[in-house]
Protein backbone atom coordinates (compact mmCIF):
# COMPACT_ATOMS: atom_id res chain seq x y z
CA UNK A 1 0.00 0.00 0.00
CA UNK A 2 1.02 3.40 -0.26
CA UNK A 3 0.06 5.58 2.97
CA UNK A 4 0.33 8.91 2.95
CA UNK A 5 1.57 10.68 7.18
CA UNK A 6 0.53 13.96 7.63
CA UNK A 7 2.29 15.15 10.78
CA UNK A 8 5.41 12.69 10.04
CA UNK A 9 8.07 14.96 11.83
CA UNK A 10 5.81 14.78 15.26
CA UNK A 11 6.27 12.35 17.79
CA UNK A 12 4.06 9.83 16.84
CA UNK A 13 4.92 10.46 12.96
CA UNK A 14 8.59 9.78 13.76
CA UNK A 15 7.14 6.21 15.33
CA UNK A 16 4.55 5.51 12.23
CA UNK A 17 7.09 6.01 9.08
CA UNK A 18 9.61 3.24 10.39
CA UNK A 19 6.75 1.27 11.33
CA UNK A 20 4.69 1.35 8.01
CA UNK A 21 8.45 1.21 5.93
CA UNK A 22 8.82 -2.33 8.08
CA UNK A 23 5.63 -3.56 7.22
CA UNK A 24 6.31 -3.40 3.40
CA UNK A 25 3.97 0.01 2.19
CA UNK A 26 5.05 2.84 0.17
CA UNK A 27 5.17 6.20 2.73
CA UNK A 28 4.43 9.20 1.59
CA UNK A 29 5.42 11.93 4.11
CA UNK A 30 3.60 15.78 4.23
CA UNK A 31 6.12 18.82 5.43
CA UNK A 32 5.43 22.05 5.34
CA UNK A 33 8.97 22.48 5.23
CA UNK A 34 10.66 21.37 1.11
CA UNK A 35 12.76 18.42 1.90
CA UNK A 36 14.40 15.88 -0.36
CA UNK A 37 12.68 11.92 -1.11
CA UNK A 38 15.24 9.71 0.78
CA UNK A 39 15.82 6.19 1.18
CA UNK A 40 12.10 4.70 0.96
CA UNK A 41 10.56 7.62 1.73
CA UNK A 42 8.86 10.09 -0.41
CA UNK A 43 8.55 13.48 0.87
CA UNK A 44 6.11 16.16 -0.28
CA UNK A 45 5.52 19.58 0.45
CA UNK A 46 2.51 21.22 1.56
CA UNK A 47 0.20 23.12 4.28
CA UNK A 48 -3.08 21.97 5.26
CA UNK A 49 -3.75 25.42 6.62
CA UNK A 50 -3.29 26.93 3.16
CA UNK A 51 -3.94 23.70 1.20
CA UNK A 52 -1.03 24.67 -0.58
CA UNK A 53 0.58 21.19 -2.32
CA UNK A 54 -2.15 19.04 -0.62
CA UNK A 55 -3.90 17.92 -3.45
CA UNK A 56 -0.64 16.56 -5.09
CA UNK A 57 0.26 14.58 -1.98
CA UNK A 58 -3.31 13.03 -1.61
CA UNK A 59 -3.17 11.74 -5.82
CA UNK A 60 -3.12 8.41 -5.99
CA UNK A 61 -2.76 7.19 -2.31
CA UNK A 62 -4.32 3.62 -0.73
CA UNK A 63 -4.76 5.28 2.87
CA UNK A 64 -4.05 8.67 4.50
CA UNK A 65 -2.90 8.24 8.31
CA UNK A 66 -3.75 11.86 9.20
CA UNK A 67 -1.76 12.97 12.70
CA UNK A 68 -0.62 16.63 11.95
CA UNK A 69 -2.40 18.47 14.88
CA UNK A 70 -2.57 22.15 16.16
CA UNK A 71 -1.46 20.86 19.89
CA UNK A 72 -2.63 22.53 22.89
CA UNK A 73 -2.68 25.92 21.79
CA UNK A 74 -3.12 26.26 18.69
CA UNK A 75 -6.95 26.65 18.51
CA UNK A 76 -7.98 23.77 16.10
CA UNK A 77 -6.00 25.50 13.22
CA UNK A 78 -4.94 21.74 11.77
CA UNK A 79 -7.59 20.10 13.68
CA UNK A 80 -10.83 21.79 12.35
CA UNK A 81 -9.65 23.39 9.15
CA UNK A 82 -6.90 21.40 8.03
CA UNK A 83 -8.36 18.20 8.54
CA UNK A 84 -11.57 19.56 6.46
CA UNK A 85 -8.97 20.68 3.60
CA UNK A 86 -7.32 17.33 3.52
CA UNK A 87 -10.78 15.92 3.87
CA UNK A 88 -12.40 17.55 0.19
CA UNK A 89 -8.94 17.06 -1.54
CA UNK A 90 -8.72 12.78 -0.78
CA UNK A 91 -12.07 12.85 -1.83
CA UNK A 92 -11.67 14.24 -5.10
CA UNK A 93 -8.35 12.40 -5.16
CA UNK A 94 -10.77 9.03 -4.95
CA UNK A 95 -8.83 7.87 -1.56
CA UNK A 96 -10.14 5.01 -0.01
CA UNK A 97 -9.06 5.50 3.71
CA UNK A 98 -8.91 8.69 5.59
CA UNK A 99 -7.62 7.28 9.35
CA UNK A 100 -7.55 10.39 12.03
CA UNK A 101 -5.29 10.04 15.44
CA UNK A 102 -7.39 11.55 17.93
CA UNK A 103 -7.26 11.66 22.22
CA UNK A 104 -9.61 9.34 24.03
CA UNK A 105 -11.86 10.88 25.67
CA UNK A 106 -12.80 13.57 22.93
CA UNK A 107 -16.30 12.59 23.11
CA UNK A 108 -17.02 12.52 27.17
CA UNK A 109 -14.96 15.48 27.84
CA UNK A 110 -14.74 18.06 24.76
CA UNK A 111 -13.30 20.66 26.39
CA UNK A 112 -10.02 22.74 25.33
CA UNK A 113 -8.08 20.78 22.73
CA UNK A 114 -10.09 17.83 22.93
CA UNK A 115 -13.23 20.18 21.36
CA UNK A 116 -11.09 20.66 18.43
CA UNK A 117 -10.23 16.62 18.39
CA UNK A 118 -13.60 15.93 18.63
CA UNK A 119 -15.21 18.48 16.09
CA UNK A 120 -12.00 16.61 13.52
CA UNK A 121 -13.66 13.44 14.16
CA UNK A 122 -17.11 14.48 12.70
CA UNK A 123 -15.44 16.25 9.85
CA UNK A 124 -13.98 12.98 8.96
CA UNK A 125 -17.35 11.08 9.72
CA UNK A 126 -18.76 13.81 7.50
CA UNK A 127 -16.78 13.38 4.47
CA UNK A 128 -17.42 10.90 2.14
CA UNK A 129 -14.37 8.72 2.37
CA UNK A 130 -14.23 5.74 4.01
CA UNK A 131 -12.75 6.62 7.61
CA UNK A 132 -11.57 5.63 11.01
CA UNK A 133 -10.33 7.16 14.32
CA UNK A 134 -7.75 5.86 16.29
CA UNK A 135 -8.09 7.55 19.80
CA UNK A 136 -4.71 7.43 22.14
CA UNK A 137 -4.57 8.24 25.47
CA UNK A 138 -1.31 10.31 26.38
CA UNK A 139 2.29 9.61 24.94
CA UNK A 140 4.70 8.30 27.60
CA UNK A 141 7.09 10.57 25.18
CA UNK A 142 5.12 13.41 25.24
CA UNK A 143 4.31 13.42 29.28
CA UNK A 144 8.42 12.72 29.77
CA UNK A 145 9.10 15.66 27.73
CA UNK A 146 6.32 17.75 29.21
CA UNK A 147 8.11 17.10 33.17
CA UNK A 148 11.17 17.87 31.65
CA UNK A 149 9.88 21.72 31.58
CA UNK A 150 9.06 21.50 35.04
CA UNK A 151 12.82 20.29 36.05
CA UNK A 152 14.27 23.43 37.19
CA UNK A 153 11.65 24.15 39.70
CA UNK A 154 12.53 22.92 43.55
CA UNK A 155 8.64 21.89 43.71
CA UNK A 156 6.53 19.98 41.92
CA UNK A 157 2.93 20.09 42.75
CA UNK A 158 1.00 16.98 42.10
CA UNK A 159 -2.84 16.50 41.95
CA UNK A 160 -3.00 12.91 43.03
CA UNK A 161 -6.64 12.48 41.96
CA UNK A 162 -5.75 12.74 38.66
CA UNK A 163 -5.55 9.23 37.04
CA UNK A 164 -3.33 8.62 33.70
CA UNK A 165 -2.73 5.41 31.07
CA UNK A 166 0.53 6.55 29.20
CA UNK A 167 1.20 4.59 26.29
CA UNK A 168 3.93 4.23 24.16
CA UNK A 169 4.48 6.10 20.74
CA UNK A 170 6.12 2.74 19.40
CA UNK A 171 2.69 0.90 19.87
CA UNK A 172 0.74 3.18 18.76
CA UNK A 173 2.28 3.23 15.67
CA UNK A 174 2.06 -0.43 15.55
CA UNK A 175 -1.56 -0.09 15.66
CA UNK A 176 -2.36 2.95 13.40
CA UNK A 177 0.00 0.69 10.81
CA UNK A 178 -2.60 -2.33 11.48
CA UNK A 179 -5.76 -0.22 10.92
CA UNK A 180 -4.71 1.49 7.74
CA UNK A 181 -3.96 -1.96 6.35
CA UNK A 182 -6.85 -3.44 7.41
CA UNK A 183 -9.23 -0.69 5.90
CA UNK A 184 -11.90 1.72 6.85
CA UNK A 185 -14.15 0.50 9.56
CA UNK A 186 -16.25 3.43 9.82
CA UNK A 187 -16.06 3.70 14.14
CA UNK A 188 -13.84 5.59 16.50
CA UNK A 189 -11.63 2.76 18.45
CA UNK A 190 -9.60 3.65 21.82
CA UNK A 191 -6.30 2.43 22.36
CA UNK A 192 -4.83 3.35 25.79
CA UNK A 193 -1.66 2.46 27.56
CA UNK A 194 -1.16 -1.15 30.11
CA UNK A 195 -2.16 0.64 33.40
CA UNK A 196 -3.48 3.27 34.85
CA UNK A 197 -1.73 5.38 37.40
CA UNK A 198 -2.22 8.37 39.57
CA UNK A 199 0.20 11.62 39.54
CA UNK A 200 1.80 10.99 42.24
CA UNK A 201 3.10 7.19 40.83
CA UNK A 202 4.02 9.31 37.79
CA UNK A 203 6.05 11.90 38.78
CA UNK A 204 7.98 10.16 41.84
CA UNK A 205 8.74 7.31 38.88
CA UNK A 206 9.85 10.04 36.80
CA UNK A 207 11.87 11.75 39.09
CA UNK A 208 13.77 8.26 40.29
CA UNK A 209 14.34 7.74 36.43
CA UNK A 210 15.90 11.33 36.21
CA UNK A 211 18.07 11.07 39.47
CA UNK A 212 16.42 14.00 41.07
CA UNK A 213 14.75 14.80 43.98
CA UNK A 214 11.65 17.24 44.69
CA UNK A 215 9.21 17.70 47.52
CA UNK A 216 5.64 16.95 46.18
CA UNK A 217 2.96 18.74 47.74
CA UNK A 218 -0.53 18.02 47.15
CA UNK A 219 -2.42 20.26 45.03
CA UNK A 220 -5.98 20.30 43.42
CA UNK A 221 -5.79 21.63 39.57
CA UNK A 222 -8.65 23.49 38.48
CA UNK A 223 -10.81 23.83 35.05
CA UNK A 224 -13.04 21.55 33.44
CA UNK A 225 -10.51 18.84 31.52
CA UNK A 226 -8.84 17.64 34.59
CA UNK A 227 -12.43 17.39 36.41
CA UNK A 228 -13.46 15.35 33.77
CA UNK A 229 -9.52 13.11 34.04
CA UNK A 230 -10.88 12.64 37.69
CA UNK A 231 -13.86 11.21 37.14
CA UNK A 232 -12.09 8.55 34.31
CA UNK A 233 -13.57 9.93 31.15
CA UNK A 234 -10.21 9.86 29.66
CA UNK A 235 -9.04 6.52 30.68
CA UNK A 236 -10.26 3.41 28.31
CA UNK A 237 -10.95 -0.35 29.07
CA UNK A 238 -10.74 -1.16 25.03
CA UNK A 239 -8.60 -4.18 23.72
CA UNK A 240 -5.91 -4.57 22.78
CA UNK A 241 -3.63 -2.04 24.44
CA UNK A 242 -0.37 -1.96 25.02
CA UNK A 243 2.42 -2.95 26.78
CA UNK A 244 4.91 -0.94 28.12
CA UNK A 245 4.31 0.30 31.08
CA UNK A 246 5.25 4.10 32.56
CA UNK A 247 8.03 2.54 34.71
CA UNK A 248 9.36 0.25 31.81
CA UNK A 249 9.64 3.01 29.61
CA UNK A 250 11.61 5.03 31.88
CA UNK A 251 13.83 2.68 33.56
CA UNK A 252 14.19 -0.33 31.21
CA UNK A 253 15.80 -3.62 32.44
CA UNK A 254 18.58 -4.47 31.30
CA UNK A 255 19.05 -6.98 28.78
CA UNK A 256 20.58 -10.16 29.50
CA UNK A 257 23.92 -10.75 28.73
CA UNK A 258 23.71 -12.84 25.21
CA UNK A 259 26.56 -14.58 23.37
CA UNK A 260 26.91 -13.56 19.58
CA UNK A 261 24.84 -16.64 18.05
CA UNK A 262 22.11 -16.37 20.26
CA UNK A 263 22.28 -12.22 19.83
CA UNK A 264 22.48 -12.46 15.87
CA UNK A 265 18.88 -14.81 15.69
CA UNK A 266 16.98 -11.99 18.32
CA UNK A 267 15.85 -8.16 18.08
CA UNK A 268 16.01 -5.99 20.95
CA UNK A 269 12.87 -5.85 23.46
CA UNK A 270 10.78 -2.97 22.51
CA UNK A 271 11.58 -0.84 25.13
CA UNK A 272 15.59 -0.72 24.61
CA UNK A 273 17.31 3.04 23.12
CA UNK A 274 17.21 0.83 19.88
CA UNK A 275 13.82 0.52 19.40
CA UNK A 276 12.34 3.40 21.08
CA UNK A 277 12.46 6.25 17.72
CA UNK A 278 13.67 9.40 20.33
CA UNK A 279 16.49 7.84 20.44
CA UNK A 280 17.07 6.29 17.10
CA UNK A 281 19.90 8.86 15.17
CA UNK A 282 18.86 7.16 12.03
CA UNK A 283 15.17 8.43 12.33
CA UNK A 284 16.05 12.04 12.82
CA UNK A 285 15.53 12.69 9.21
CA UNK A 286 11.63 12.77 10.54
CA UNK A 287 12.44 15.58 13.19
CA UNK A 288 11.38 15.83 16.87
CA UNK A 289 8.26 18.58 16.90
CA UNK A 290 4.35 17.98 17.59
CA UNK A 291 3.51 18.01 13.65
CA UNK A 292 2.43 21.68 13.51
CA UNK A 293 2.85 23.04 17.09
CA UNK A 294 5.52 21.85 19.55
CA UNK A 295 3.35 20.74 22.87
CA UNK A 296 3.04 23.48 26.10
CA UNK A 297 2.03 23.79 29.23
CA UNK A 298 -1.42 24.34 29.45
Amino acid sequence: MRILVTGATGTLGSALVPALLRAGHEVRALSRSRRASSGNVDWRWGDLISGDGVADAVREVDAIAHLATSGRKGRGAVDIPGTRTLAILAREAGVPHLLLTSVVGADRAPHGYLKHKLEAEGVVAASGLGWTVLRSTPFHQWLHRRLRGFRSLPVLPVDRSLRWQPVHTGEVAARVAELCAAGPTGTAIDFGGPQVIDTGELVTTWLRAEGLRRPCPSVRYPGRLYAAQREGALLTDAMPKGGITWYDYLLPRPAPALDDDFASEHTASPTSPATQPENDPDLHVYGGDEGYERPTRS
